[in-house]
């Protein structure tokens, strides 16, 4: 069974969604009728109540992530768990972008993961690979580069295909999101995506707000169960704003607050 894009949680309204979910749950957590605790759930009652909000509860709790990391146990099907419920830790989502300079971006940008750039020395924000990051969006050594880094990899591509670069020239996360639209790219709140994964992929960019102005960024290279691959500079496997690299991290989908950016088809 697909996951239909949405959460899912107390309250809805698709009787067949329902008695499939309550069918895998009572398998997955061997509920047998007379046995101690919670008891099965009703597979011919179409409403997601208490009962069942409980369930999932249940489930959570005693269920990890393809990445290992302990379920938010918090009655709601999102597509974490509804990857864990019906096994598809691998669920099936484009590898790659469908639009030719965000292709080229995350490739450019995997290039210079793999090339293992670093600051130097450490935690400065400085070294050869992160000045000229920053001398692309007009800055020198010394300040958060993971925007820059994102502004970099456009500009290389659009370069390299011999067009303009749709992105906008900045090195501020927060400046990004409230200005990418000007610049005709396609804002998705952390609400939209969170009600519809599938509309996150490959070659979109992703924006964090900590609060007080500060920010981090990264591109999307792979999405799918609830999980974003990404490539971020001025981070590490901290996952931190003020790493000292480029690297390849995994993140929930959950915890990009703020949202996503779209220059795709521009």
């Amino acid at each position: 069974m697909d996951y239909p894009g949405r959460v899912i949680k107390q309250g809805e309204q698709d009787a067949a969604l329902v008695r499939a979910l309550k069918r895998q749950l009572n398998e997955a957590l061997a509920l047998r009728p007379g046995g101690e605790g919670l008891q099965p759930l009703d597979q011919s009652n179409p409403n997601l109540g208490p009962a069942m909000k409980q369930a999932v509860r249940l489930f959570q709790a005693r269920h990890v992530d393809a990445q290992g990391r302990p379920l938010k146990a918090d009655g709601e099907i999102g597509a974490i768990t509804w990857s864990v419920l019906f096994r598809q830790l691998s669920a099936p989502s484009p590898q790659a972008s469908g639009d030719a300079l965000l292709s080229k971006v995350l490739q450019i940008a995997g290039a210079e993961c793999k090339r293992g750039v670093r600051e130097i020395p450490p935690n400065s924000n400085r070294g050869p690979d992160v000045e000229k990051y920053l001398a692309r969006v007009g800055l020198g050594g010394g300040y958060p580069w993971c925007c820059a880094f994102v502004y970099w990899c456009f500009d290389e591509a659009a370069q390299a295909m011999h067009r303009a670069n749709p992105m906008l020239r900045t090195a501020g996360c927060l400046a990004h999101w409230q200005g990418a639209t000007t610049h005709g790219a396609r804002r998705i709140t952390r609400s939209q995506a969170l009600a519809n994964p599938g509309l996150i992929q490959p070659g979109m960019i992703f924006i964090m707000d900590f609060g007080g102005g500060a920010g981090h960024t990264g591109l999307v290279e792979r999405v799918g169960g609830g999980l974003i691959e990404t490539i971020e500079g001025n981070t590490d496997a901290s996952k931190t704003r003020e790493g000292g690299g480029v690297y390849r991290l995994t993140r929930k989908l959950l915890d990009i607050n703020k949202g996503f950016i779209d220059y795709g088809g521009l």
